[in-house]
């Protein structure tokens, strides 16, 4: 139903502007992905080979899939506020159905370009489709459950580097969709191929943490001692990762190594591992993500309103920018002197290994893309304000 007046929001400014930033800076992830020379044939973090252009443009982009994750959570408990939890948890298991449906259908679509499917990539989509399903359940219960369980994930998951992995092929491969997923890839048919690359349970925990952390945000909670809260648990956990980090024991699969000198042994100080998501890795991106929600609620400036736009319409931007990019592929592609015979790629269509461009480009490329999204993220933002229809909420 159409309407001539915007609707109640009930948004976070501070939630929509880090949201938003993290939306941003993951775009230049993936324009690394299909752009960089060298992104297929080299590892941008490997302290021995990157530079520290290379190594930063890859890094920061380390801490937009758990924010987001972490800020679903939070976002999923605000939600719940006016619902009954059956009511809440029956949404949120519908809405985790349907973005594993959307990580198979669109997302990969738009990642390969391959309308034959030959190779499904489940990623981030599918871990916050699958964790929001298990919040939908384990929030019936109590909010305490939700806690318990997140805590036991985050700190507990990375046990399983130190046993050894069960001989038994069926349970190594349910433990590494569930815990330690990195790149399995498995044969669902003679051309058809699923990359599971985002194991669930590490990025549940996050997400269950997040729902825990929205308590500090519902109606009537103090704005003093929410800030108060966020400053403690985001220098704690920000501490919590520099100790494990130089203690090198527990909380990350890959401990740092030891180079010759200070600049790369900074590199692999840094360089925690995201798949899955260790301890070190999570309390290393999370830390200064509950500092910036602690000193960002009174931002008001002409940036932190171009980042609420991008926030405030997330998966929407999410789609519309693997589209885009990937058009821009296609002609980089064929400007640059390919041919037809050369579209056919594993995983990406219209990304041959000897094909990028340097740094430099890659900016000038996700700047774009940046830039050329907001004005369509401005108007759903608004479509979606004054606007009632169902799917809306789904998207």
């Amino acid at each position: 139903m159409n309407t001539d007046h915007s609707l109640p929001s009930n948004r976070i400014l501070s939630i929509d502007i880090l949201r938003g930033i993290v939306m941003i800076v993951m775009a230049l992830d993936h324009t690394r992905d299909f752009f960089h020379i060298a992104a297929v044939t080299g590892n941008p973090l490997d302290p021995a080979t990157t530079t520290g252009a290379l190594f930063f443009t890859r890094w920061i982009t380390h801490f937009c899939a758990p924010i987001f994750v972490f800020l679903s959570g939070l976002s999923a408990y605000l939600s719940a506020q006016n619902k009954t939890p059956a009511i809440a948890g029956k949404f949120l298991i519908k809405r985790g159905l349907w973005l594993i449906a959307v990580e198979i259908v669109i997302v990969s679509l738009g990642l390969t370009f391959n309308p034959f499917y030959h190779f499904i990539i489940l990623q981030v989509i599918w871990a916050i489709g699958w964790s929001m399903i298990l919040l939908g359940l384990i929030s019936r219960l109590s909010y305490k459950t939700v806690l318990i369980i997140g805590l036991i994930l985050v700190f507990g998951h990375n046990i399983l580097n130190l046993l050894p992995v069960p001989q038994n092929p069926t349970w190594a491969m349910i433990l590494k969709v569930v815990f330690t997923a990195f790149g399995t890839v498995l044969p669902i048919s003679d051309h058809h191929l699923v990359g599971v690359f985002y194991a669930i349970l590490p990025w549940t925990g996050i997400m269950f943490i997040g729902y825990a952390i929205g308590s500090w945000y519902k109606k009537g909670y103090d704005g003093a001692r929410r800030k108060r809260n966020l400053i403690l648990t985001g220098c704690l956990t920000t501490l919590l990762f520099l100790a494990l980090r130089w203690i090198n024991f527990y909380g990350d699969p890959a401990p740092r190594k030891e180079y010759l000198d200070l600049f790369r042994n900074m590199l692999s100080f840094f360089n925690v591992s995201k798949y899955p998501p260790s301890l070190q890795y999570t309390c290393m991106t999370l830390g200064p993500a509950m500092l910036f929600l602690a000193f960002s609620e009174r931002l008001k400036n002409i940036g932190s309103r171009i980042f609420a736009i991008y926030g405030s319409v997330p998966f929407f931007y999410y789609i519309l920018h693997f589209y885009l990019l990937h058009t821009f592929l296609v002609i980089a592609f064929f400007a640059t002197g390919f041919t037809g015979k050369d579209i056919v790629q594993i995983p990406f269509y219209f990304r041959p290994v000897n094909f990028g461009f340097n740094l430099i480009v890659v900016y000038l490329i996700w700047f774009s893309v940046a830039a050329l999204l907001y004005l369509p993220c401005k108007w759903f933002k608004r479509y979606k304000q004054t606007h009632r229809q169902w799917w809306l909420r789904y998207i």
